[in-house]
């Protein structure tokens, strides 16, 4: 997929390559990366769209045809609904270095049912030996991190983090972002990439998933949400807020304090 994904590729030839029947060959793909085929390659197709408007000079709608859209409008409507701004506007702010940090949803989180908005809380475990680095924990509506979360967290120091999300099922997942060391690429990913339990809310009630964060495969979705500290050549600076805060419902904010160096370890 990600060598032939400015090409047409039916699940038909997906299967043949792997010798598997479609529905044998599907059912595998979404068992090992949480999605279809057909997802996971339009993720793809938006991951490469980003690094090609940040890397080279090409039109918009070169990229278009580039990635395997054949049009324009369908192009631009999906690119700005996973990375959150438009493609033109997504290559000013990154170019510049200007990408705003991640800003809570329109409005907050809205209960449905006349209940109280639930509450998802949990640890973050770590491997052995990792630096200083944020963290980005947020609730989604599928598996892929599309779009602007329901809710989010962003720690950067040792505490658990916390959701409030209204009645549905949320998917709760975390990414880590290294603090320090030099740029190699405008694109880069994710130093740690981890999944909670998906959630089912309701009611109110207060939920509990810890998540194990790892190194990246090729077999995680790319991260599609612009970040500054992923879509650009600065480094994340820290803010002011208190500690001991929690950010409220929907609202994403980093959180001073030392630096989060992965101080738990260990499995969930």
């Amino acid at each position: 997929m990600w060598q032939e994904h400015a090409n047409p590729i039916s699940l038909e030839q997906l299967a043949e390559i792997a010798s598997y029947s479609k529905f044998h060959y599907t059912r595998i793909f979404n068992q090992l990366t949480g999605t279809s085929p057909g997802r996971f390659l339009t993720a793809i197709r938006i991951f490469m769209a980003k690094r090609y408007l940040l890397e080279t000079s090409d039109s918009v709608t070169d990229i278009t045809y580039r990635v395997g859209y054949n049009s324009l409008g369908t192009f631009t409507s999906r690119f700005t609904r996973s990375v959150g701004i438009s493609p033109t506007r997504y290559r000013s702010l990154a170019q510049d270095d200007d990408l705003p940090a991640l800003a809570p949803p329109a409005a907050p989180p809205v209960a449905r049912g006349g209940h109280g908005l639930s509450s998802v809380t949990g640890q973050l475990y770590f491997p052995a030996d990792v630096g200083p680095v944020r963290v980005y924990v947020g609730a989604f509506n599928t598996p892929i991190v599309e779009g602007y979360p329901q809710a989010c967290d962003v720690l950067d120091e040792a505490r658990p983090f916390h959701l409030q999300v209204p009645d549905g099922l949320w998917f709760i997942r975390a990414a880590a972002v290294a603090l320090e060391g030099s740029s190699r690429h405008r694109i880069r990913p994710p130093r740690l990439v981890g999944s909670g339990w998906a959630v089912r809310a309701r009611g109110g009630r207060a939920y509990s998933t810890d998540v194990q964060l790892r190194e990246v495969t090729q077999l995680d979705l790319p991260i599609l949400l612009a970040l500054p500290e992923l879509d650009g050549t600065g480094r994340p600076t820290r803010t002011a807020a208190r500690a001991d805060s929690l950010p409220a419902p929907g609202e994403c904010s980093p959180t001073a304090g030392s630096p989060f160096a992965g101080a738990r370890s260990g499995t969930a």
